[in-house]
């Protein structure tokens, strides 16, 4: 297994409607596993392929953080939400150091396939279920950041400012400019 390298805002995949999978195979079973291990390494209750620089539909999740209990969810859905909300402070691990109160439902009931093609259904609440709307956001381009009020967009700009600073010096960088 490997730490695959955390792709950091404003990467345009991370800005991408990711793609279904269409075929669960051993290179998608080795992405999932990197992915757990990417996860845990960097501290997260969650990652989406997305944030790897893969724009297919797979997320993984830790339902259970104090006892590593991780799912991967290939395809999924959210199928219900509960009308309780909540609103926490959230981060993300392609915003490092970067937190802001988001409003998401309490709880939610999502379905997707495991890493055999069977469809799986999760019902959670709390924390893993933030996890899940989190990640799922991820695969249509939905940052955390967009699901900010107007105060708390304007208290994180400054730090959305020295990402974009520094995403562009890099790219800069690589390209020998």
């Amino acid at each position: 297994m490997a730490i695959l390298p955390i792709r950091r805002y404003p990467d345009p995949v991370l800005r991408a409607t990711a793609a279904p999978v269409e075929i669960i195979n051993d290179d998608l079973r080795r992405l999932a596993a990197d992915m757990i291990e990417t996860m845990w390494e960097a501290d997260g209750v969650g990652l989406a392929a997305p944030q790897v620089g893969v724009g297919r539909r797979l997320v993984v999740v830790d339902l259970d953080p104090g006892n590593h209990d991780p799912r991967v969810l290939v395809n999924p859905v959210i199928v219900k939400r509960s009308r309780k909300k909540e609103t926490l402070d959230e981060g993300c691990l392609s915003f490092p150091g970067l937190r802001s109160k988001v409003r998401r439902a309490f709880g939610v009931s999502c379905a997707a396939q495991n890493l055999d093609g069977d469809i799986v259904e999760y019902r959670v609440e709390g924390l893993p279920a933030r996890a899940i709307q989190h990640e799922l956001d991820h695969l249509d381009g939905m940052l955390f950041v967009d699901k900010v009020g107007p105060s708390d967009r304007i208290t994180l700009r400054e730090g959305l400012e020295e990402f974009e600073k520094e995403f562009a010096f890099a790219r800069e960088a690589s390209s020998g400019g």
